[in-house]
């Protein structure tokens, strides 16, 4: 049989169960489009910039049951797409990145995008491959979409010759794809150790990360059987549900919520899952475990690395963490856990009253907008943050009930990532409430693929905290240096950016405007329409992660530096230079 390598591809995309590949066409994977266009369970999508492309393929792989796929130009689409990647590839999150590629049966030299994009994807990426013959096309595919689904998942790059996608060439058959093998084993000697530490300690707690999402009601049977306090990464806060009277919120020390930070103040044995200890998850590394840590992860090389574990196990939380519930469980009797839960309560009840009688002059108080986000979303609303303050905003404010339903860029930190993200999710399960909350400066950056949102009817929400300025860093310049330098954007008018990228409008100025806003949004996207709205919200009051990360950080500093800076910080608050 002859086919294009396009042909071949599109057959091997088909059978990992693709749904989706986001991208733009250009000359060296027109043929590739031209395959798509024919295929029954795939769906072009195309975006308006590569970046925005990745960060849907993203969502797509967080929020559904398969895989994200760019289809990309070389070079330039590669360089562009690169934020969107990096971010998978720090997050843990699977992807497909195919890109065309150069002519391999030409002599002549620099050909249009001619770099050497394999140097360029392999710090971002779990491994890659260029499909040379066409008998290679299928099971490369294959081999890429099991790399990116094994063990860490991770983006995997296929470069494409654009030669094999125009010219035929002939291959013995066109096989179905084989299944990923199993998992591993657990080791029981393992388990019986870790749950004998847990299981002896006064004081136990846990930290779950991304990696624990898929045993949620396992981390509960333990939390419960212990009487542990359960605190979480950001990505984690998919991860265990915050209505349970364990949860305590993201981190647990100096740069967590009230109710994390009391609840593993004496914390003397720690199961941590699915976590690296990353620096935003520990503020700083500011929030540091107990010598009694039992640490379970996919990856291994995590593992003893920031944190030593006297129980360190490179597992599967699926596999792991249920064989470890039911062996704690076996050990005496379930501890009485009311005095625990209700101090976790009343913390909670304090800070948001703290936050509800917060000032807000005539802007936006961000509790009660989250107060009425979560009281008129469905349970299992998707909630996509960008990276900014509306981030840590929404990690100690926006209780999330079920698993797997938010996600925000984390490891790789990356601006730009909500309005794309809310995309891929939508397109990935249709029948959810998606909603995005994104910083204005953020908004900027990739605010254009509401186009895409429009023109594929999809209701989305996004409610853009608009303040005029990078607040995050803002506030980080204003404590050490008494100003803050290049924080303030430029001015945009939201209602008609709106209604030029066919998108609908809300706007909500003050805390009376949230109810209804909230709801007239929510009403407009169930009906297959965009909406973007404009929060005047108030970044006034600073977050716990905010203060803690900063003090952690000058801490850290030698004393030399402490007075210099706060000299500094002196001079300029009294006399304003």
């Amino acid at each position: 049989m002859k086919h294009t390598a396009a042909r071949l591809v599109r057959h091997a995309l088909e059978n990992i169960g693709a749904k989706f590949t986001f991208g733009i066409p250009g000359v060296h994977n027109i043929e590739l489009y031209d395959e798509l266009k024919t295929s029954e369970p795939i769906v072009p999508v195309l975006v308006t910039h590569e970046a925005g492309a990745a960060f849907m393929a993203d969502a797509v792989s967080r929020v559904g049951d398969s895989i994200g796929v760019l289809a990309i130009v070389p070079a330039a689409g590669i360089t562009h797409a690169m934020s969107g990647v990096g971010e998978a590839y720090l997050d843990g999150v699977p992807m497909l990145v195919i890109s065309g590629g150069i002519r391999t049966d030409m002599k002549q030299k620099f050909q249009l995008h001619d770099v050497d994009q394999h140097a360029l994807m392999k710090p971002l990426t779990k491994a890659t491959y260029r499909i040379e013959r066409y008998e290679d096309a299928i099971p490369t595919i294959y081999q890429a979409y099991r790399m990116a689904t094994e063990g860490e998942p991770g983006p995997v790059f296929v470069e494409l010759p654009a030669n094999l996608q125009l010219l035929t060439g002939e291959v013995d058959d066109m096989p179905a794809y084989s299944p990923v093998a199993e998992r591993p084993p657990i080791n029981p000697e393992q388990i019986s150790k870790a749950a004998e530490l847990l299981s002896s300690a006064k004081r136990p707690g846990i930290f779950v990360g991304w990696g624990a999402r898929h045993v949620a009601e396992d981390i509960a049977r333990i939390a419960e059987h212990l009487a542990a306090p359960v605190s979480t990464t950001l990505q984690g806060l998919a991860s265990f549900p915050a209505n349970h009277p364990l949860h305590t919120g993201m981190s647990f020390g100096r740069s967590a919520v009230p109710a994390a930070e009391n609840a593993f103040k004496d914390c003397d044995a720690m199961l941590a899952v699915g976590t690296r200890f990353a620096e935003i998850s520990t503020g700083s590394y500011g929030s540091v475990p107990p010598e009694n840590l039992v640490h379970i992860d996919i990856n291994p090389e995590t593992l003893n690395v920031n944190y030593p574990a006297k129980v360190a196990m490179a597992a599967d939380a699926r596999d792991a963490v249920p064989a470890l519930a039911n062996a704690i469980c076996d050990i005496g009797d379930p501890r009485d856990s009311s005095a625990t839960c209700l101090q976790i309560s009343n913390d909670k009840a304090v800070y948001r009253k703290e936050w509800r009688d917060h000032d807000n002059g005539d802007r936006v108080s961000p509790c009660r907008l989250f107060d009425a986000l979560r009281e008129q979303l469905d349970d299992d609303a998707i909630v996509i943050a960008d990276d900014g303050n509306h981030t840590f905003l929404a990690a100690e404010l926006m209780p999330i009930n079920v698993g797997g339903s938010f996600f925000s860029p984390t490891d790789f930190n990356c601006m730009g990532y909500c309005v794309p993200a809310t995309i891929g999710a939508k397109l990935s399960a249709p029948g959810r409430q998606v909603v995005g909350i994104v910083g204005d400066g953020a908004f900027l950056m990739t605010g254009l693929e509401s186009v895409t949102a429009a023109a594929n009817e999809l209701g989305v929400v996004w409610f853009v905290f608009n303040d005029g300025e990078l607040a995050q860093i803002a506030q980080a310049q204003e404590v050490p240096y008494q100003r803050s330098t290049c924080t303030t954007i430029g001015r945009l008018d939201y209602e008609a950016f709106a209604k030029a990228t066919g998108c609908e409008y809300v706007g909500i100025q003050t805390n009376e405007d949230i109810a209804a806003g909230v709801s007239s949004a929510l009403k407009i996207a169930a009906g297959n329409r965009p909406v973007v709205v404009d929060v005047r919200i108030d970044y006034s009051r600073k977050t716990r992660f905010t203060l803690g990360t900063l003090k952690t950080n000058l801490d850290r500093l030698d004393t030399r530096t402490k007075v210099r800076m706060a000299g500094r910080a002196l001079y300029r608050k009294v006399f304003g230079a």
